[in-house]
């Protein structure tokens, strides 16, 4: 049994914090990586006779603090007189796990200010955040979506799937606002987000901005569009993808079934419906779709 097992069956026992058990064990194992990596930089260990008339050698340490989840660990980063040595354990200027970022970034948008954020962190961690330091935060998120925006798409989809969803955004306030995804499959079956435009409402211009979008990434030729009954797309489509052919989203139109049928009707109707659009051709379909129709006429006639 290790000292480290033997540790936490002893906070076990005597009912403490098993966090500053890790934090303890953690400090120790990072001090301990960061000298093994000084040995590997030099090629020798410390007081070694390798080391003389080098031109270079160690010059003592400094301590840095850097907080994780466990806590704050106290680190002491050795250095050689030159300057040359870069540990790769801790990165560069860094105090605090990435842990910590991703919690800021999750509270963000959520739409919590970044002056209370700051607040939360400090009593969550006991680490302090400044307002300026969540809000580096966030803008280095920004960047990374307007790359994600501009990048360069395949030049061919055999289908683009177009829907939107309502998720709370932090404007002024917090409200719920329209996110206009794009879904693309490729020729091999790779599916991939295209790109994405957030409006307070599902809008037939934003969708058509979003269409003119994948023409500037690069996108020459769609084989299937499928959406929902938006208002106003084949317009959209007949400028931007003139060739493309469009198809009702089979989802949703399963889903205004059953808002028309009885509860117990329900799994019936859709079970049903799933054998029209599975069928292995245009004819099978359509003798599905009769048997559908004949099935339920009598029952809901409109």
């Amino acid at each position: 049994m290790n000292e480290l097992t033997t540790e936490i069956i002893a906070a076990l026992a005597q009912k403490q914090d098993l966090d500053e058990v890790f934090r303890h064990h953690l400090e120790i194992a990072i001090n301990q990586l960061l000298q093994t990596e000084l040995a590997e930089f030099w090629g020798y260990e410390r007081y070694s006779y390798a080391g003389i008339n080098t031109g270079n050698n160690r010059n003592g340490s400094y301590e840095r603090s850097f907080d994780t989840k466990y806590g704050q660990l106290n680190l002491t980063i050795p250095r050689d007189r030159n300057g040359r040595f870069e540990n790769h354990t801790l990165p560069a200027y860094g105090r605090h796990s990435d842990n910590l970022e991703t919690t800021v970034i999750q509270l963000y948008t959520k739409g919590i200010t970044t002056a209370e954020i700051a607040e939360l962190i400090e009593k969550m961690y006991g680490a302090h955040y400044s307002k300026a330091t969540v809000s580096n935060m966030t803008k280095a998120v920004n960047e990374q979506v307007q790359a994600f925006q501009q990048r360069r798409l395949a030049s061919q989809y055999a289908a683009i799937f177009l829907d939107a969803t309502y998720l709370p955004l932090k404007r002024d306030t917090v409200q719920k606002e329209a996110v206009h995804i794009a879904i693309g499959i490729r020729p091999d079956g790779t599916k991939e987000v295209l790109n994405y435009q957030v409006a307070p409402t599902e809008s037939t211009g934003i969708w058509t901005e979003l269409l003119a979008t994948f023409i500037k990434q690069g996108v020459k030729d769609v084989l299937l569009f499928v959406a929902d009954g938006l208002v106003g797309l084949d317009e959209g489509l007949n400028r931007h993808f003139p060739k493309a052919k469009r198809q009702r989203c089979l989802v949703h139109v399963g889903r205004n079934l059953m808002n028309k049928v009885r509860v117990k009707d329900r799994k019936a109707v859709i079970s049903d419906f799933k054998q029209v659009h599975r069928a292995a051709n245009r004819e099978a379909a359509e003798l599905k779709l009769n048997e559908f129709a004949n099935n339920w006429h009598q029952t809901y006639p409109k």
